[in-house]
């Protein structure tokens, strides 16, 4: 399902808001946001994970998607980031920074007893 380096609830916490931020950069499909989500290091999402995740993004109104045709191969349907899924992001955001803080501080460096 997920990749094996980090626990599989962290993964499953910052995937959607990952995938909302690949999307943001640009309109792209499936392949690609997998492809850019094992690049940055989370390991490689499969299909039975990240499109269901897609396909709820899409009814949550986050995202809106479109068919297209490949180029000499099957056609691929392209997600792009609308004004709502916009300001999830920006909540998300912000609310991982706050979640990080406290965790980091709590669970940071050692403290003396």
């Amino acid at each position: 399902m997920i990749s094996d380096r980090w626990p599989a609830e962290w993964l499953r916490g910052l995937l959607q808001a990952s995938v909302l931020a690949i999307i943001a950069d640009g309109e792209t499909y499936g392949y690609v946001i997998a492809q850019r989500l094992d690049d940055a290091g989370l390991g490689r999402i499969k299909g039975g994970t990240l499109y269901p995740l897609l396909g709820r993004l899409e009814e949550g109104g986050l995202v809106t998607s479109a068919w297209r045709e490949g180029n000499g191969g099957p056609g691929r349907k392209f997600f792009t980031i609308t004004a709502a899924g916009r300001r999830e992001l920006d909540r998300l955001r912000a609310d991982w920074a706050a979640f990080t803080a406290i965790t980091s501080e709590l669970i940071g460096a050692p403290r003396e007893p």
